[in-house]
């Protein structure tokens, strides 16, 4: 199996942390809020696609890749991600044209450097770790939203 290969299961593998929470979700679910947090299971499900396709264009190349990351430049929650065969359609393309740049990665490719604002310089490999925890974490987040989480009044 190639590196490529190995990395994008791997990647795979741990974003079901993440899918395996959309399988039961409701559309109600989508503006629960966990007490004293700031963003609701739909701004959550959105960011993380959101971010998915940023990793996309700016790490991995696909530069034709037209991204309006939504939860990253309002850098709070607006309330506005309440339909969710939308935000399950939006996290799903997300997957999708992140697994396929990530596909076209080259052996030699894993070890070139990139740079972002975000978390400065990182090899591609190093990279895919961090789009690998930043999944989880949020997928974290989620899960608790999920489980605990109040509808706002």
């Amino acid at each position: 199996m190639s590196t490529t290969q190995l990395y994008l299961e791997t990647w795979k593998e741990a974003r079901t942390r993440f899918t395996n929470l959309l399988t039961d979700i409701k559309t109600e679910d989508l503006k629960k809020k966990l007490i004293n947090t700031k963003n609701s299971a739909g701004f959550l499900i959105r960011h993380i696609g959101d971010v998915e396709l940023l990793f996309a264009r700016n790490v991995f190349g696909a530069a034709d890749l037209n991204v309006h990351a939504k939860t990253v430049i309002a850098q709070h929650d607006t309330g506005e991600w309440t339909n969710l065969e939308e935000v399950l359609k939006y996290q799903q393309d997300a997957f999708d044209k992140l697994k396929a740049i990530i596909e076209k990665q080259t052996e030699s490719d894993w070890q070139q450097t990139v740079e972002t604002k975000e978390f400065g310089v990182k090899t591609k490999a190093e990279a895919i770790g961090r789009i690998i925890s930043h999944t989880a974490y949020h997928a974290g987040q989620l899960s608790l939203t999920l489980k605990y989480g109040a509808k706002p009044d």
